[in-house]
């Protein structure tokens, strides 16, 4: 089923100004707030955006949080000086709202899987290991080719991690990453505690990896909206069309 054929922009604009202390914001980054780029270091963070997003963030009581499969400190600087509730590498990492931190540590095992791994695929042309600390990303959005023989491989070294890892699939990006949670378990972690509680969850993302969350906001009596054109098989009830709209819509609710 596709999503609705609704104006996500004026729902949510109205929603959000006529009861903001209902509603709690959950917002991925890449593709999401922020345009995707060919690598990961690529992307641009619009000058103003992180000044809306702390002003959007006042208007919620605090009740807005980063989700995203980035490194909680990676993410932190994309919107310095300003500091948001963030759940890093899909969940594996949380800052909660009164500063308090839990974060996954990659073992010494893992560590070596890492160095292995960029061994391995040091001849494939176009293809990007990042290294998330506790997380490890192949990326080939730069050789689509490469995803043939990239799948395997990252079953393999997902094999030689261990069953406390998973292999998470993105848009032209294939991750190891620890199993103990995901962007669901996130939001509902944050929606346990103040300011969260007691509000109804806005989940916003891009990708595979944001249907967790769709599912949760959906269960929850909240609303799933993803960016980009209607997918069949999404959770998403809504959609906006571009990372574009969503900081044009942030922008005139900051206000």
């Amino acid at each position: 089923m596709k999503p609705q054929q609704v104006s996500g922009t004026s729902f949510l604009f109205n929603l959000l100004r006529s009861s903001a202390a209902d509603w709690a914001l959950f917002l991925d980054i890449d593709g999401t707030l922020l345009d995707l780029a060919d690598t990961p270091d690529g992307i641009v963070v619009p000058p103003a955006l992180p000044q809306q997003l702390d002003q959007l963030s006042r208007k919620l009581d605090g009740a807005v949080a980063l989700v995203t499969g980035r490194a909680l400190p990676y993410a932190d600087a994309l919107f310095a000086p300003y500091s948001f509730p963030i759940a890093g590498l899909h969940g594996a990492e949380l800052r909660r709202a009164d500063g308090r931190i839990d974060r996954a540590e990659p073992t010494a095992q893992f560590e070596t899987l890492k160095a292995e791994l960029r061994k391995a695929t040091s001849s494939f042309d176009g293809v990007l290991i990042e290294d998330k600390g506790a997380a490890v990303a192949a990326h080939y959005r730069l050789a689509p080719r490469r995803q043939a023989e990239l799948e395997p491989l990252m079953e393999e070294f997902l094999a030689k991690a261990g069953e406390n890892w998973t292999l998470q699939r993105g848009k032209m990006v294939l991750e190891i990453r620890p199993a103990s949670a995901d962007k669901g378990h996130a939001v509902e972690t944050f929606l346990s505690e103040a300011p969260f509680a007691g509000r109804r969850p806005i989940a916003i993302g891009d990708d595979i990896t944001d249907e967790a969350m769709f599912h949760v906001a959906n269960r929850l009596g909240g609303h799933s909206i993803r960016v980009g054109a209607p997918l069949s098989g999404t959770a998403a009830q809504l959609t906006l069309p571009t990372a574009v709209a969503l900081r044009e819509l942030i922008a005139h609710l900051a206000v």
